[in-house]
């Protein structure tokens, strides 16, 4: 739907890392038509690569009549001289999934944007659902939520089915799993939401280690989801960590400073595969100090992940497995007089910088990311000293 005015304000940058899938994002257009939500105020944000089909995701967009824009490689790194960033190019890694940040970059320099929504190409909205709308709905949300914990400290976002179909989703720690789980009711004011994780269909967000043991070797899961596996929507309680997943996911633009993608991929110990994970993590202890939530439930999306070798996706992940089973007990004492975002994930920072990297290994990946946090602090930093003008 558009706007009768034709001047509604343009104040959600919908951030879609794509290579191949990208025409997912006509269902995703057609479900706010359907649903009466405001085109108008979107802007997509594909983020691709040289070897992509630039010119037919423009023109996809033009067709589409949405605004947006297209950013390979080749365009980002022409952005970060505009922006006189070229220096901190670095910490958004070459054909990585956490290329994300790059959306996130741009938001910060273009402050119209109030609202980020990642999501991935393998996806599709729900008919029944207004994807857009319930998301900012969820943002917006005050009143009483479920509230959960653990005595492991972390909660299983697919808890609510769990004795059925026994799934723990990507980035789970293994030590916290049979895990004793607590159901409360918290009372959450306007405000205090900052990112709406909506969950998934069809194939589960599993790591490679579990798709194994599901018996599945197309890097997919032989037990799927479905709508029914869900049911209230809920928070996790202070203290506790859950995972972050980036295919369905809404954010406020203040949590910019402490969302950053991790760097992934493009490093030398081969790290991969946890670049929204571990973000999610931060992200967590962020709004712990802060006294902030993470809401999660709806709206689903179908994830249609596309079969490829379950080997491929261990390769990718085995590197980090042990270190993702500490990175939040190095940040869980962090910040504890934090009382801004920058200054909650800078402490996060020094505490990976801080970390003893002998004991774990590929542990100098730690100070790596320590380095690689500070970095996107300085940056957004510069961002924030240069006039911002939208790129239609």
């Amino acid at each position: 739907m558009r706007s009768a005015s034709g001047d509604a304000k343009q104040d959600i940058c919908v951030i879609v890392p794509t290579i191949r899938e990208y025409e997912c994002i006509r269902s995703y257009v057609e479900n706010a038509e359907e649903h009466g939500f405001d085109t108008d105020r979107l802007y997509f944000l594909l983020v691709t690569e040289d070897f992509c089909e630039t010119d037919a995701m423009a023109e996809m967009l033009s067709d589409l009549g949405v605004s947006g824009a297209v950013f390979d490689g080749s365009r980002r790194e022409s952005w970060y001289e505009e922006q006189g960033i070229e220096a901190y190019g670095h910490v958004v890694p070459a054909a990585s999934h956490a290329e994300t940040s790059f959306g996130l970059l741009y938001m910060w320099e273009n402050p119209q944007f109030e609202y980020g929504i990642f999501i991935d190409d393998d996806t599709l909205p729900h008919d029944d659902a207004d994807f857009f709308g319930q998301h900012m709905e969820n943002l917006s949300y005050g009143g009483e939520i479920e509230s959960v914990s653990s005595d492991e400290q972390w909660v299983n976002v697919l808890y609510q089915n769990a004795d059925e179909h026994g799934l723990y989703p990507r980035g789970y720690p293994y030590s916290a799993m049979d895990e004793t789980v607590d159901r409360s009711t918290t009372k959450i004011e306007r405000g205090e939401i900052v990112a709406s994780q909506g969950l998934w269909t069809n194939v589960p967000d599993l790591d490679a280690v579990r798709i194994l043991m599901d018996g599945d070797l197309e890097g997919q899961a032989q037990t799927r989801t479905e709508a029914t596996d869900f049911g209230d929507d809920f928070v996790a309680e202070e203290g506790n960590y859950l995972t972050v997943c980036s295919m369905n996911l809404a954010f406020r633009r203040e949590v910019i400073p402490a969302f950053y993608q991790m760097p992934m991929d493009d490093n030398e110990w081969s790290v991969g595969r946890f670049d929204d994970i571990w973000s999610g993590v931060f992200l967590k202890r962020a709004c712990d100090l802060l006294d902030k939530q993470i809401y999660n439930g709806q709206p689903l999306c179908e994830h249609n992940k596309a079969p490829r070798s379950t080997f491929d996706d261990l390769h990718n992940e085995v590197a980090g497995l042990e270190l993702n089973e500490h990175v939040w007990e190095l940040i869980d004492d962090a910040g504890t007089d934090a009382e801004t975002y920058v200054e909650a994930y800078r402490a996060m920072a020094e505490a990976l910088l801080d970390a003893d990297a002998d004991a774990y290994r590929n542990g100098e990946f730690l100070p790596y990311c320590g380095e690689h946090m500070h970095d996107w602090l300085d940056a957004l930093d510069e961002l924030a000293r240069v006039p911002a003008a939208a790129d239609d």
